[in-house]
């Protein structure tokens, strides 16, 4: 594969791995930050914007992993795309670890 494989490996499993917050926020009715949020990934934004902006990252996540090529066969690959979701996990548990809920 070409370098440029494993770096759509890696954002794949970024972007999949921020659909998962702003998807279940939305569907539970929770007000949650987005990009979209005054001041932007801080304020609060609606369900219904969490759902479009869960399912922007779902579909961009899966065209991303299918550039990738991530397949079960490419161990290479597969750690790559652990390795972006382990750390957009990690940077959005550190950035909303401070968010007020209720």
């Amino acid at each position: 594969m070409h370098w440029y494989n494993y770096i759509a490996c890696f954002s794949a499993g970024m972007f999949l791995a921020n659909f998962v917050p702003h998807f279940v926020h939305g569907i539970s009715g929770d007000r949650f930050p987005t990009p979209f949020a005054h001041p932007p990934g801080k304020g609060l934004s609606s369900s219904t914007l969490n759902v479009v902006w869960a399912l922007f990252n779902l579909v961009v996540g899966y065209i991303l992993l299918r550039l990738g090529k991530v397949r079960s066969g490419d161990v290479l690959a597969l750690v790559i795309f652990f390795g972006g979701i382990a750390a957009m996990s990690s940077i959005l548990s550190l950035r909303l670890a401070s968010k007020q809920t209720g």
